[in-house]
């Protein structure tokens, strides 16, 4: 050890205190490991560079790195280093024998036993007593370059009455020496701290870092005996309506847009609205088919680096389009659906540091994301560099932005023909997701998949050809994209999209377009329905008469049945059916869960259900009555899709099957839901191929259900109701609570009594 090589030689130099407190805590970090040897020796090195001209007989790698060159120049700094230490105050006001009796006692009975060494944050957050230290049983003596020094200081120094320079606040404590004398010691509060860190073991109990009147937060929480528990039977998996064959049902979605784009051209496929609420331009079904094929065209054949195609098939591609362009979305989805490519749809980044499309940009580079469609429009609104050209935004790969205007799309050849397969387990599009923790994940739906879903929506909704609907909902995601992107085109409907910018001017908005298209289905959510309250008295001539099916997306939120029953109080007189009123869960992962039907197909009565919240904190499902203020009043989100099976689990664990009168959380297996998180294979398992089993432990079916993230139960009718959602689920003593409950209770009281600012 290199402290063992110069221990002797340093004996015969007086240095100043505080290198050698630096050399005892170099020791200490090399004991505890804080250090490597290597890093040791260089800092020890360091720390005695200046006076390697004292030493006698020093350790020759030391001499050999430090030497002066000269004997005159040796002789100079010498006599510097004394002259400096001469006028140095803190030198002379620890020259004491009682100064260096207390660093001989710690060093000393450190050097007699190797124990395990403190962390930092022990040593000044526990002060435990010197005196009441019992020494171990195993004694050691590591090496110590500083016993030297204090040995020689001790027998050199006479000793004095009284410390010159002792700070301002000490006083006399007594000390353990190494023979066990108690000395009398005023000394530094550095000295102090090494004497309290050498008499502690390094890992204290976890207790001991806090204070007693904290002691009852570290017991467990013992379960309440009188705790509401389920008492139904087990609930077994729960089958929906199988698929209906439809004879002229195409093989895949690009094969539907083929077919109405060319036989009937024509017909309108989407109407695109101003801020105004102005009609601005109708793309039909033969536009949007043309122009798909040459955005293909041109992204497979006229996009090329170093002379090779810049994509090929299978390769992912960003969609950057604003929530008031859906034609110019429209066209580069199918565009690169015709293309074999993978779209990726994303929000329009705001700022280069914006903290929301960090997380995309993060989903971008794990896609391998190499080129953003976008506008013109769009593109000349995003920050620039002093290049000109769209800066790189923070956390986001490098992208080559593309503009899909007409002016910049190529006419395909006459030989060129897009292959348009059957659908497959390939994957088709990626849906981004951002957790509760703000991590954004990308969730794959296959070919089959987006098939299968436009299928059982379809049958569920009654849609029909040419039939009318207004989106009030983003299209570029969930309900907004299945319904008004996807299904919509199956079935050769027309979409009004109502952009959002419209909405917060004139919240009326999708309500008049319902009423001058004569629109049969509106998908809004609670939100639309509750600003249409607000806005009513300003217009009354409006009927609702025209719909059959008013889909309302965040059914499953415990606050939309207040927006709903408010809304149908005051729309029913305007030509409004109790019926007509949808609500349906749905999650990314799942995509639609379950939708109300309208009476018009067979579906039950609507369903309601009164519970009590302290019962469903213990996941116990137990009606109450709406006169107490302790209870949760929520709606049914209709019967499973048709094609699915579904099963309700514990949360935690295992997913055994629960109890009729218990809450768990909702699993789907069907052909129509997301397929994996894109590049993670962990949590995918996880989620999408989760094997629910029974008390037993045996598994329900050979298939494997996707996790849907939403906790709720089967009710009469086999109706389900959703109270809450696992990204929300907060537990605190044992017993869960819902974010989304939080939300139900401050909309449910009336805000100027009850919610104060800043509360």
């Amino acid at each position: 050890m290199a402290a063992e090589r110069g221990g002797c030689a340093l004996e015969a130099v007086p240095l100043p205190p505080e290198v050698r407190e630096s050399l005892a805590e170099l020791e200490l970090e090399l004991s505890e490991g804080d250090i490597t040897q290597k890093g040791y020796e260089k800092k020890r090195a360091k720390l005695l560079a200046r006076y390697i001209p004292l030493i006698q007989g020093v350790d020759p790698s030391l001499q050999a790195e430090n030497r002066v060159p000269g004997s005159s120049q040796a002789t100079a700094g010498v006599s510097k280093q004394q002259k400096s230490r001469s006028t140095n105050s803190r030198d002379e006001r620890f020259r004491s024998d009682v100064h260096t009796e207390a660093v001989q006692a710690a060093l000393a009975k450190y050097k007699e036993r190797k124990m395990p060494m403190p962390s930092k944050r022990r040593s000044v957050l526990v002060h435990s007593s010197v005196e009441t230290y019992t020494p171990p049983e195993n004694h050691s003596a590591p090496p110590d370059v500083t016993t030297g020094l204090v040995e020689y200081l001790h027998h050199e120094r006479p000793q004095v009455a009284s410390v010159r320079g002792v700070p301002r606040g000490y006083s006399s404590s007594i000390l353990e020496t190494a023979d066990g004398v108690p000395v009398n010691s005023r000394v530094s509060s550095k000295i102090q701290q090494l004497l309290n860190t050498l008499k502690r073991p390094k890992r204290p109990p976890l207790k001991e870092f806090f204070v007693d009147d904290f002691e009852e937060l570290l017991e467990v929480q013992q379960p309440d005996p009188n705790q509401p528990k389920p008492e139904g039977n087990q609930v077994n998996v729960l089958k929906g309506e199988p698929l209906g064959v439809v004879t002229n049902w195409p093989p895949s979605l690009l094969a539907a847009l083929q077919r109405w784009g060319t036989t009937q051209p024509k017909a309108p496929c989407l109407t695109a609205l101003d801020t105004t609420g102005k009609a601005i331009y109708t793309l039909t079904y033969g536009k949007l088919w043309s122009r798909s094929l040459k955005l293909a065209y041109t992204l497979l054949n006229k996009l090329t680096t170093k002379n090779e195609p810049l994509l090929k098939p299978g390769d992912r591609v960003a969609l950057v389009f604003p929530n008031s362009d859906p034609v110019m979305f429209m066209v580069a989805f199918y565009g690169c659906l015709l293309a074999e490519l993978i779209p990726v749809p994303i929000e329009v980044p705001l700022t280069r540091k914006d903290a929301g499309s960090q997380q995309i940009g993060f989903l971008l580079g794990s896609c391998g994301v190499t080129l953003a469609l976008t506008t013109d429009a769009c593109q000349k609104g995003l920050p620039k560099a002093q290049t000109g050209e769209v800066v790189t935004f923070k956390g986001w790969p490098r992208l080559i932005w593309f503009v899909i205007d007409g002016k910049h799309l190529a006419k395909p050849t006459k030989d060129w023909h897009p292959q348009v397969r059957d659908a497959s387990a390939e994957i088709a599009y990626i849906e981004y997701k951002t957790s509760k923790e703000g991590s954004t994940v990308g969730i794959t739906v296959s070919h089959a998949s987006m098939l299968a879903h436009c299928h059982a929506l379809t049958q569920a909704c009654g849609y029909s050809e040419a039939e009318t609907l207004t989106n009030v909902l983003d299209f570029k995601r969930e309900a907004g994209l299945w319904h008004g992107v996807l299904t919509s085109v199956m079935n050769r409907m027309h979409v009004i999209s109502i952009p959002y910018a419209l909405m917060k001017v004139n919240p009326l908005s999708w309500i008049q377009k319902v009423c001058s298209y004569k629109a049969r289905v509106a998908v809004v959510k609670s939100r639309d329905m509750h600003w249409s309250l607000l806005a009513q008295r300003d217009q009354r001539d409006v009927s609702l008469s025209s719909l059959r099916m008013l889909i309302v997306a965040d059914g499953a939120n415990p606050w939309s049945i207040s927006s709903c029953d408010a809304f149908l109080n005051v729309f029913q007189s305007r030509g409004l059916r109790p019926e007509v009123i949808c609500p349906c869960a749905s999650s990314s992962e799942a995509l639609t869960v379950a939708i109300r039907r309208p009476s018009e197909l067979g579906g039950p009565p609507p369903g309601k259900a009164v519970l009590s919240m302290n019962c469903l904190s213990f996941g116990v499902i137990r009606v109450d009555t709406e006169e107490k203020l302790s209870v949760l009043t929520v709606q049914d989100v209709g019967q499973i899709m048709p094609g699915a099976s579904m099963c309700v689990v514990k949360v935690d664990g295992t997913p055994y099957l629960c109890k009729a009168d218990e809450v768990g959380e909702i699993c789907v297996n069907s052909g129509a839901t997301g397929t994996a998180y894109f590049g993670l294979l962990g949590i995918t398992k996880n989620v999408f191929e989760a094997i629910p089993v029974t008390a037993a432990g045996i598994p329900v079916s050979d298939q494997p259900f996707t996790r849907t993230g939403l906790l709720g139960f089967v009710g009469p009718d086999y109706l389900v109701f959703v109270v809450g959602k696992l990204d929300g689920l907060m537990t605190v003593s044992g017993r869960r609570h819902n974010a989304d409950d939080v939300v139900a209770t401050a909309l449910a009281v009336e805000p100027m009594k009850f919610v104060y600012r800043g509360r």
